[in-house]
């Protein structure tokens, strides 16, 4: 799976003084603009809704050679936000890659098991706006203490994806396949609450 990782912030500041020659002024930041991995809005991306699920027409990159894996699933997980006077505005994204996805055994069960990897980062989309809605904004130490929450819950969903693929042995234990499906139905069930994230 891959994400991309990148924070670029740009600082806009207002020094505009209506006197010809102001004795002493002093810039007033008014604005900070700061991404996360959030992909250029593009064809190759479907965002997560509840309607429209992944289809193998979706899988558009060739098939990997020298793997025994029979699909690849990519997803992205970014956050833009936004400072103004003191108060942050957010907005989440969670993407599928239609480059970066594949499928070479092309069935309904196998096309499942990505969905949950859809699914799963969903999840932690959620668990994100959760995190943020809960951040009390610190001035001075805002930019840091968003990116570590943005890294925590990044980390927090490869590892269960990892844990995913590894517990069904990449949907090869049927069994385990379908009990994992229901928990991640239940997990989108319990995470409703932070679903409508901006």
């Amino acid at each position: 799976m891959n994400l991309f990782h990148l924070l670029s912030v740009s600082l806009l500041a207002l020094g505009f003084s209506g006197r010809p020659l102001p004795v002493k002024h002093t810039a007033v930041p008014a604005k900070i603009v700061a991404t996360i991995s959030i992909p250029e809005e593009s064809n190759d991306f479907i965002p997560w809704t509840y309607d429209q699920r992944l289809i193998w027409e979706d899988f558009q990159c060739e098939p990997k050679k020298g793997t025994d894996a029979v699909a690849s699933t990519s997803t992205t997980l970014g956050i833009a936000y936004e400072i103004t006077d003191g108060r942050m505005t957010y907005d989440i994204s969670c993407n599928f890659s239609r480059q970066k996805s594949w499928g070479l055994m092309k069935t309904d069960y196998i096309l499942a098991h990505e969905q949950g990897h859809f699914d799963i980062t969903e999840v932690f989309a959620r668990k994100l706006n959760e995190a943020l809605q809960n951040y009390v904004f610190n001035k001075k130490t805002f930019k840091k203490d968003i990116n570590e929450i943005y890294q925590s819950i990044v980390k927090e969903k490869e590892n269960f994806q990892k844990t995913y693929d590894e517990e069904t042995d990449h949907s090869r234990n049927r069994k385990i396949q379908y009990e994992w499906l229901d928990r991640i139905q239940k997990l989108l069930d319990e995470t409703e609450p932070f679903a409508a994230y901006p």
